[in-house]
């Protein structure tokens, strides 16, 4: 701006618009420093809360490069965790402190998310569920057996690094059984139904041959350009460590659970009965669903998706012609021969082919795919017989090493073929592998949101991928569209039985029948994942909450923009911003479907 200045009188005239001109400019140039320092502070604690993370946690650490602990495992000890409570405690009331009004758009997202996070995980150790350090299917003695993965092996150092680390475990164990024991002295314990079988996953690590366990899987093959001496010695000691602390150490630990832990635990299975129950349950429900539904709700919702979803399935046995009832076809359904693969590689072979179908239209659906490629593995022989029917394993952005799309091949006569195209669009494309890739190649995130995991938007996004499956060209045989259709049941029984057994105490009879009754999964299948569900309060009911809150922003968008609507701008859309809870991806959407309009 430009001032013809013609007199002093004119100059003094307008010396108090430049007065309040500059006065207006300075606040202007002050708010905007103020507003920096506070974006950068919540920054600063992002990086401070981070770097916490992969200190407290050595393994995790090494996976990410940070190889400055590069034996220890984490420290599960109870001081241990107090030490991590004050740790939450502090990052809370620094991030309380910052001003929220202050902060760009984005960063608002970051705290909502983060304050949510650190508030959990303060939760969690307050009802000190360290105590219970295992699921129906996995847990911290069945985490040991990914150290060979997620080791990186480079010179001698990190071999010897690596022995150093299995030595180590049986402390670990130990640090473990310790709150177990104190958990069961509470009332704080795994009911002892989904007991049954778990030590057998143990035994089977415990009584294999030092050179067939996963732990020597490094020394098959060691580097040529170590001398001879060096491999021997190396051999060697590994020979010592693993068969003479590691598989002692989980014999010890089989024994602890057949003749302590298991005689002693609970006899009920809901949460309800855990000390403050109630409150800790809807804890749970928050976490998982990201949403402030009740479990009456919830349970409402899930008995509603069932009948819907039970009426569409009897179309498909009126298509088929079907002589018999819906029992009867279920028993056709688990009972014929012509569904079942009759080798581990035919079942391997045929989830590859689903999947590398799938990689062939995804841009049809999306304009941004991730980098990282995946595999398709067996689960672990270890693990396999309490484990789910097939589950994802990520890997770090820049590991030597590719996502895996596990399959089960355990029991092979309960697999049937006609649910693989969901178990494969939910696991690996365009369900979680995707959605996971593309998530860590967000850099413009911070890490903790890179690198979390939010299930219900997870889940809900596999799950709604499985559906996506009939606009990508499969389930064209109407037995795989009523598998489809059971790996929808399945998801909507959840929200009954996990509600059902963990706030109005029912028991695993009725749960079970319930899947059995309503869906072709096997019944190897429904009691595996019936006491997951048990063994997992919440987790069960985000899958479909999450599918249900992107169906109804997809008919949203397309009600909105009519012919505007773009899927793979959609999709885009939806994956753009990471792993989020539902209502911030419901703004964000609508954020989305504004900009379209224009």
């Amino acid at each position: 701006m430009m001032f013809a200045i013609k007199n002093e009188y004119s100059v003094i005239k307008l010396l108090p618009h430049f007065c309040l001109f500059w006065l207006l400019t300075l606040s202007l140039v002050s708010n905007a420093s103020a507003n920096i320092k506070v974006n950068e502070r919540l920054t600063s604690l992002f990086d401070k809360e981070w770097k916490s993370r992969l200190d407290d946690d050595p393994v995790s650490a090494n996976s990410f490069g940070d190889l400055s602990e590069p034996s220890k495992l984490k420290d599960v000890s109870e001081d241990a965790y107090k030490g991590r409570l004050k740790t939450y405690q502090s990052f809370l009331e620094q991030l309380r402190a910052i001003p929220y009004q202050q902060l760009t758009a984005e960063n608002k997202i970051n705290f909502d998310i983060f304050e949510k996070q650190i508030t959990y995980n303060i939760s969690q150790i307050e009802f000190k569920t360290y105590q219970l350090p295992f699921l129906a299917d996995s847990g911290f003695h069945t985490s040991m057996s990914w150290l060979p993965k997620q080791a990186k092996f480079t010179d001698l150092k990190s071999y010897k690094y690596y022995l150093d680390r299995l030595e180590n475990i049986p402390q670990f164990f130990n640090q473990n059984i310790t709150n177990m024991n104190a958990g069961l002295k509470r009332g704080y314990s795994m009911p002892v139904v989904v007991m049954n079988g778990f030590t057998e996953v143990i035994h089977k690590i415990a009584n294999k041959e030092i050179k067939e366990t996963d732990f020597w899987q490094p020394f098959k093959s060691l580097p040529k350009h170590f001398s001879a001496h060096d491999t021997k010695k190396l051999k060697d000691k590994a020979v010592k460590v693993i068969g003479q602390i590691l598989l002692p150490s989980y014999k010890s630990l089989a024994t602890y659970f057949e003749q302590e832990y298991i005689p002693s635990t609970k006899r009920s299975l809901g949460a309800y009965d855990f000390p403050n129950g109630a409150k800790y349950y809807q804890l749970e429900i928050a976490h998982y669903t990201t949403t402030n539904m009740t479990a009456k709700q919830i349970h409402a919702l899930g008995l509603k998706e069932v009948a819907r979803i039970k009426a569409e399935m009897k179309q498909i046995i009126k298509k088929v012609k079907f002589k018999g009832d819906f029992k009867e076809f279920l028993r056709f359904l688990r009972e014929s021969p012509q569904f079942y693969a009759k080798t581990p590689e035919e079942l391997l072979k045929e989830a590859s082919y689903i999947a590398k179908k799938m990689d062939g239209q995804l841009p049809k659906f999306f304009t941004k795919l991730p980098r990282q490629p995946y595999t398709v593995e067996a689960v672990p022989e270890a693990i396999a017989p309490k484990y789910t029917t097939g589950r994802y394993v990520s890997a770090p952005l820049d590991s030597d090493r590719a996502g895996t799309y596990w399959v089960n091949t355990y029991a092979l006569d309960k697999r049937p073929l006609y649910v693989l195209e969901s178990l494969t669009l939910h696991e690996a494309v365009p369900g979680h592998h995707l959605q996971g890739s593309l998530n860590q190649e967000l850099s413009n995130l911070p890490n903790f949101r890179r690198y979390s995991y939010i299930s219900a938007f997870g889940e809900g996004w596999a799950l709604y991928c499985e559906k996506l499956g009939l606009e990508a060209g499969f389930y064209k045989d109407p037995y795989s569209d009523f598998g489809r259709l059971s790996y929808e049941m399945w998801r909507a029984a959840r929200l009954v039985i996990d509600t059902g057994i963990h706030a109005m105490g029912w028991s695993r009879e009725q749960a079970i029948k319930l899947l059995a009754d309503n869906s072709a999964l096997s019944i190897h299948n429904i009691t595996t994942e019936v006491d997951r569900y048990i063994s997992w309060p919440g987790q069960a009911l985000s899958y479909k909450i999450g599918e249900l809150r992107i169906l109804e922003l997809r008919q949203q968008a397309e009600l909105e923009l009519g012919n505007k609507f773009d899927i793979r701008r959609f999709h885009d859309a939806i994956l753009e911003n990471g792993s989020i809870p539902l209502d911030v991806l419901s703004k964000q959407m609508h954020d989305f479907i504004q900009s379209a309009k224009k």
